[in-house]
């Protein structure tokens, strides 16, 4: 992932274009519990805004359908599995689409209905009847999971198509902004836009999810674990950062992040003081809840792009490490002891 400006690239190249858009739908499953396997259907409703008639997960909410590429099922049947379609909890198996270069916000259209996928695996909190079913479950790794913008009828065999393709290279983020004032909607948010706009022309970032909370611990510390959970890459916070008594982003951030990251928040704390005094009371923290990283800005729209650009150079590197990506750079390769120099042991 470059550092510098760039422009978010939402279209696919023509070469990926053809490896991608046409599949087909081999196997339609339902369930009416959830952290179940499901089973085969012929065909099913499915409904706008809410998902697949009858299914445990249909509902008001960002994972109405799952889907599974037909190859990563075939994977696990090679280990020796004896798998029915929906052992992994799948509503749709497709067959034909590389799934694997698809990220949040890329739109596929399945017979009549059009899905756009929000959500690339998921966390597993507790082990479900599926993983004691299969031994493991690839659902967390692979699973996609989408909103239903079209509604409509869908039966194995349909044609499968890439409607848009948002590379899942690129960057996806969240920004929520911590504000009584802002969440019960007397003032205009100033703030979270202008944060938006420096993701999308700095990292070309796609601003996954935007919402407002009121200054109150458990409803910035819920929406921090929901944003997360989700696997956006950079999770952004604004407001409630200073040393009044409703500043509690911080604690609220302390709550549901697993590593501190201290370098940061220090960082933006020594560039902001230099034009603003004020800026060493800042409380902002940063750190690592799954694979994203959480960070605290300022609730002034001028406080909040003046930090963000202080760690800005910084983020491309943090979402390759988050992501995995974890390979030495050649200066590093050139400080690795050869095999033949070292100790023997036993």
């Amino acid at each position: 992932m470059a550092s510098g400006r760039r422009t978010a690239r939402t279209d696919i190249t023509l070469e990926s274009e053809r490896r991608v858009c046409a599949g087909r739908l081999l196997h339609v499953c339902v369930s009416d519990r959830k952290g179940t396997p499901k089973h085969e259907i012929a065909g099913a409703r499915v409904i706008a805004s809410r998902g697949i008639e009858g299914d445990a997960h249909a509902g008001s909410w960002h994972r109405q359908v799952s889907l599974l590429a037909h190859r990563n099922v075939e994977e696990m049947r090679a280990k020796g599995l004896k798998l029915k379609p929906g052992a992994f909890g799948e509503n749709l198996v497709v067959d034909g689409i590389d799934l694997d270069g698809l990220g949040v916000g890329s739109q596929l259209r399945v017979g009549p209905v059009l899905l756009e996928l929000t959500q690339v695996g998921k966390v597993c909190h507790t082990r479900c009847a599926i993983y004691y079913a299969t031994g493991d479950c690839i659902m967390p790794r692979t699973g996609l999971f989408a909103c239903v913008l079209e509604g409509g009828e869908v039966n194995a065999g349909d044609a499968v198509s890439v409607v848009r393709c948002i590379e899942r290279s690129i960057v996806q983020a969240a920004v929520l902004t911590v504000s009584d004032r802002c969440a019960a909607g007397v003032t205009r948010d100033t703030s979270g836009p202008a944060i938006e706009a420096l993701l999308v022309s700095e990292l070309g970032a796609r601003i996954a999810w935007a919402r407002s909370v009121p200054d109150e611990t458990d409803q910035i510390s819920k929406a921090l674990t929901d944003l997360a959970d989700r696997r956006v890459d950079l999770l952004i916070t604004t407001g409630g950062t200073g040393i009044a008594e409703r500043d509690v982003t911080p604690e609220a951030t302390r709550k549901v992040m697993e590593r501190e990251l201290p370098g940061l928040a220090e960082a933006m704390r020594a560039a902001a003081a230099q034009h603003n005094p004020h800026a060493l009371l800042s409380r902002a923290v940063t750190g690592v809840r799954g694979q994203t990283l959480i960070v605290n800005l300022p609730g002034s729209c001028n406080g909040a792009l003046e930090n963000l650009r202080a760690i800005t150079a910084a983020l491309p590197h943090a979402v390759e490490m988050l992501r995995g990506h974890t390979e030495h750079r050649s200066s590093d390769l050139e400080r690795e002891v050869p095999q033949s120099a070292l100790p023997i042991i036993g």
